[in-house]
């Protein structure tokens, strides 16, 4: 597949890297030489140097036979600009970063397609979106339902209390009652484990399971994680992002928002009737304190500083704040969430270049999950008639061994996955698998 991305910013060097694993043409275009001369000689492919919204740039690196073009750069203007041009020119499809979600309520009435944009991408949105997934399970560091909840990724850092330390997956089968569970991936020292029956089990294992609906107390259970609900809430940032979740939240939760900009205030006053709008920078202590902190079930950190915002939730989580979420710029940070004690960091371009990368799949993908912390993915796929996937059982398939099938949604039932299951065509299927796996088990469902 030959791919052309502008813009070597974090979202496209990231998508750039996670592509050229699987062997795609790959395109880098960017006004920065240095940028790009990392990614020639980090990632050994094609880059041009312009901008990507001129036409002989765009000529220069081959829009007339490329298969996907996607627009990535720092611009919103930009990148609706070359993505219509691209279209133009003929890149069979397009997709645009966009930071309005104007863009998202309005995409049918606007009708984007016509001019030449295929798909829209908000990082913005999507991480939004992930903090309210995240405290809509508030015991776990991940959480992603697939079919509404049919089955559900979960994941959770194994503590002192936990029934499963020192066990052995094979010994534990006796935990999910019913086969309403089982771990697909393990994390140990930043490392992804796929494990096998012998797997044992240690303290501060982060651990990946997939599960039914009644999965989900059993897995709190074994892993000594108490259900708690999230009633009120703190958001420190007015941006985007903390107006999008507050936006969201202020229906159910009650929510304050901290933001440093009086201008700003004054618009999320304007427009968040529901949520108690404070004009300060958050740095405070005291103002964290007299706002009541100690009394908050969630600490949201959403400002355009990292260092801000790991240490305002660390501020949050010594005045016993359940549930922490820090977003982060810099992705190196993101395995660090357990070590310093915050529950749950995020980068919005990691998730944005996650979301954009299912639409590069040959398979017919339904939904892709990003793991924070890991680079692994959980994907949903459709079966079809004639797929490799439903010729064996699934013991019999001989997948990668840095991949899994974990489950199974057939007449809209969710199904646990084992040895002996036989796929079918109009199943949908979840499998985790680690980078280097993911093309060799798509293949399976091609």
């Amino acid at each position: 597949m030959k791919i052309i991305i502008a813009g070597a910013g974090e979202v496209g060097f990231h998508l750039a890297k996670l592509l050229r694993k699987e062997s795609h043409s790959i395109v880098l275009i960017d006004t920065r030489s240095s940028i790009l001369s990392r990614a020639d000689s980090e990632l050994d492919l094609m880059t041009v140097h312009g901008n990507a919204y001129s036409i002989s740039i765009l000529d220069k690196a081959g829009i007339s036979d490329t298969d996907l073009l996607i627009s990535v750069t720092s611009s919103e203007t930009a990148n609706l600009t070359i993505a219509t041009l691209g279209k133009q020119l003929g890149a069979k499809k397009t997709i645009a970063r966009v930071n309005n979600s104007e863009f998202h309520k309005l995409k049918d009435r606007l009708d984007l397609e016509r001019l030449g944009i295929d798909v829209i991408i908000s990082p913005e949105d999507l991480a939004s979106n992930e903090i309210i997934r995240l405290l809509r399970r508030s015991a776990f560091t991940n959480a992603f339902d697939f079919e509404f909840g049919k089955l559900t990724l979960l994941g959770v850092y194994l503590e002192e209390g936990s029934s499963l330390i020192n066990q052995t997956i094979d010994g534990c089968e006796s935990f999910s009652l019913k086969n309403q569970f089982r771990v697909i991936a393990i994390e140990r020292d930043g490392i992804p484990i796929i494990p096998n029956d012998d797997f044992i089990y240690l303290k501060n294992d982060h651990v990946f399971f997939l599960c039914l609906p009644d999965g989900i107390v059993q897995i709190r259970k074994i892993c000594g994680k108490l259900k708690f609900e999230v009633k009120n809430v703190m958001i420190l940032g007015g941006g985007s992002i903390g107006y999008n979740t507050a936006k969201k939240l202020s229906r159910r939760k009650n929510v304050k928002l901290i933001e440093s900009d009086a201008e700003r205030c004054e618009f999320l006053a304007d427009s968040l009737s529901d949520t108690l709008i404070i004009n300060d920078d958050g740095h405070d202590v005291h103002l964290l304190e007299d706002e009541n902190i100690g009394e908050m079930d969630a600490f949201i950190a959403v400002t355009g500083n990292s260092e801000t915002n790991i240490m305002s939730c660390l501020v949050a989580k010594n005045h016993g704040v359940k549930k922490t979420i820090a977003m982060v710029e810099n992705m190196d940070y993101i395995n660090l969430s357990q070590t310093i004690g915050i529950d749950t960091l995020i980068n919005k371009k990691l998730i944005a270049a996650n979301n954009i990368f299912r639409y590069v799949r040959h398979a017919d993908i339904i939904n892709i999950a990003g793991i924070h912390g890991l680079e692994a993915e959980a994907i949903e796929i459709q079966v079809h008639e004639n797929s490799k996937a439903t010729k064996k059982t699934i013991g019999e398939l001989n997948l990668p061994k840095d991949a899994t099938i974990g489950g199974i949604i057939r007449n809209d039932e969710g199904l646990i996955a084992f040895p002996a299951f036989q796929i079918e065509a109009n199943d949908k299927v979840v499998i985790f698998a680690l980078p280097n796996a993911i093309e060799k088990t798509l293949d399976y469902f091609n």
